[in-house]
């Protein structure tokens, strides 16, 4: 059996991109089966129903971005370590970063399970909606610390390239989840939808920590890896900042949206949250692509070979860019059957949802173009880059066009719709020429040891003469 760390460092770059992707595309779409699951059967109760889970969601996922940067900083040296052949770092980052998102998450959790009902009413919630839309958050953020838990252990093993025991964790997880989820929502209303989550990640998280302990996957903890490493914590700190900037930001973004939608009523609402839903939904392969390409080029940086993670980037972006166009296309023809999916007795959110999918389908290739480069910039040590793409997207073009073309043109909730195709296109045209720049390259995160380097530099002459 050819070795994989072969294949990425120095063998075909589709195949590698494959090898990777494919495994990671299916556990997106397992996990997404969790928010697809939660919403078919919260759909069945009603709109408002609908609503307080679409309300609650950008609210936990501000919290949890915040926290973020430190998973994603770990995530990044673990595989530039890897890349350099250092198991011993490998293993040092991954007991430091469990550390550090484990104290972290459990005060973002208590942080947010008691200004949950704040939240609500700043964003100016509607009675009817409140209170669902409360105890869903209360039970989201209990579970934050699991979350976060599980999202490291995959993102590690995923920055050393093992993807198969993730994939292998997810699946069980998510088949218990489809078993929990009606027996709870029909019993505690939405809240059982958290409840169930909450039961199916902590019990992830608990098997990947697991994993780790017994050290068969490519990382190997034990408990005395876990004495604080402060000259670790302060490099993961200053790496990881710009990335809990980046996502806080879109989260950000994302709760600003969710302003300017509920200003529009429950309807509209409704019609976002089930738009947003299958949008999510088209994500998941350029995600998994991404992904596929921040271990890639994380581990070529780390091998010191930038010239091979830039071909990585520019193919997997022209893959992000003709694949999402193609589901765009199939989007819009069949597009209120997508919608009536999640909410099959609703007519006004049938059409409104079917709106919002087809002004913005088109330009979804964009978003796979973007995803891919912004994972280069970020496995190669490149937070502030990513950070500055996100600020640019959630605030300067995305918010301010929705806000003038809902707000100040005949278009209305329309005007919405059509600041994401807009973002879309610009975003992606702007960060592809920042990457095509080659800045980026230059950035070295890890130390090299000197026989590492003459082994790297050997093998690189070696494949040059042939």
């Amino acid at each position: 059996m050819a070795d994989p760390q072969h294949l990425f460092l120095h063998g075909s770059i589709s195949k590698a991109l494959l090898k990777l992707g494919i495994p990671i595309i299916l556990i997106n779409i397992l996990q997404s089966a969790y928010q697809l699951t939660d919403a078919f059967w919260v759909g069945r109760l009603g709109a408002e129903q609908v609503a307080a889970v679409s309300v609650s969601m950008p609210v936990t996922f501000l919290v949890i971005a915040i926290g973020s940067g430190l998973a994603m900083a770990g995530a990044i040296l673990s595989a530039q370590y890897m890349g350099a052949g250092q198991q011993d770092k490998v293993n040092h980052v991954a007991a430091q970063t469990m550390l550090m998102v484990t104290i972290t998450a459990t005060i973002l959790g208590l942080i947010g399970y008691m200004l949950s009902p704040y939240f609500l009413t700043l964003l100016g919630v509607e009675d009817q909606v409140f209170g669902d839309a409360l105890k869903f958050m209360h039970v989201s953020f209990i579970g934050v610390v699991f979350v976060f838990i599980y999202a490291m252990f995959q993102a590690l093993m995923r920055g050393i390239g093992q993807t198969k025991v993730p994939l292998y964790i997810v699946s069980g997880t998510v088949l218990l989840n489809f078993v929990l989820d009606p027996l709870l929502i029909f019993g505690f209303g939405v809240m059982g939808a958290a409840l169930a989550t909450l039961i199916t990640q902590s019990l992830a998280a608990a098997i990947g920590v697991w994993v780790f302990l017994r050290g068969r996957h490519g990382i190997q903890l034990k408990l005395s890896s876990f004495k604080p490493d402060w000259q670790y914590m302060k490099q993961a700190f200053f790496l990881g900042a710009p990335g809990s900037v980046e996502l806080s930001a879109r989260a950000f973004g994302l709760i600003i949206m969710s302003f300017l939608v509920a200003s529009f009523g429950t309807h509209t609402i409704a019609s976002y949250g089930v738009g947003s839903n299958i949008l999510q939904m088209v994500m998941i392969p350029a995600m998994g692509l991404s992904m596929a390409v921040s271990t890639l080029v994380g581990q070529n940086m780390g091998a010191r070979n930038p010239q091979r993670a830039a071909q990585i980037t520019r193919l997997a972006s022209l893959w992000g860019l003709l694949g999402l166009t193609i589901v765009g296309v199939v989007a819009y023809l069949f597009a209120e059957y997508l919608v009536a999916f999640f909410i099959p007795d609703d007519e006004s959110v049938i059409a409104g949802g079917a709106e919002f999918i087809r002004v913005m389908c088109l330009t979804w290739g964009g978003i796979g173009v973007q995803l891919c480069v912004v994972a280069a910039f970020r496995a190669s040590g490149n937070m502030l880059n990513a950070m500055v793409v996100s600020l640019l997207s959630q605030c300067v073009i995305q918010f301010p066009a929705a806000y003038i073309l809902s707000k100040h043109t005949s278009l209305g909730p329309q005007g919405i719709w059509y600041s994401f195709a807009i973002t879309n296109v610009l975003v992606a045209i702007i960060t592809y020429l920042w990457f095509a720049a080659g800045r980026w390259q230059r950035t070295q995160l890890t130390k090299e040891d000197k026989d590492i380097a003459k082994v790297t530099q050997e093998t690189l002459i070696e494949e040059g003469n042939h």
